[in-house]
């Protein structure tokens, strides 16, 4: 009976012209080029904004960090930033953790 089913599954590759394999690779490029302009070069374009907005952090900005909290910088390091919070409390927080510009977000709020 299995030996039914391998001959015609032979007869019907026999019987099939052969295809270029560069035909069956479009297929991948194709998807390859979609998942490239839809998702890794906006979020590359997203990353090179936020390094640039990290680099021109200076004395007095206001800012949010990424936990949702609003301040202002007193003072920056390497790779760490002292926000004042309020009344005078101060923290220290990673550059990383800083989400951007409170200004931006005021802006957003007087246009609705």
């Amino acid at each position: 009976m299995f030996d039914f089913i391998l001959s015609s599954a032979h007869a019907q590759a026999a019987g099939a012209p052969a295809q270029n394999p560069l035909i069956s690779f479009i297929p991948f490029v194709l998807i390859f080029a979609v998942m490239y302009f839809l998702m890794i070069r906006p979020q590359k374009k997203r990353m090179q904004e936020e390094q640039s907005f990290l680099t021109k952090l200076a004395h007095g900005d206001e800012v949010y960090l990424k936990s949702g909290i609003l301040g202002k910088i007193t003072a920056i390091a390497e790779k760490a930033v002292t926000v004042e919070i309020e009344n005078g409390a101060k923290m220290k927080v990673l550059k990383s953790h800083i989400g951007g510009s409170a200004a931006s977000i005021f802006a957003e709020d007087k246009k609705k």
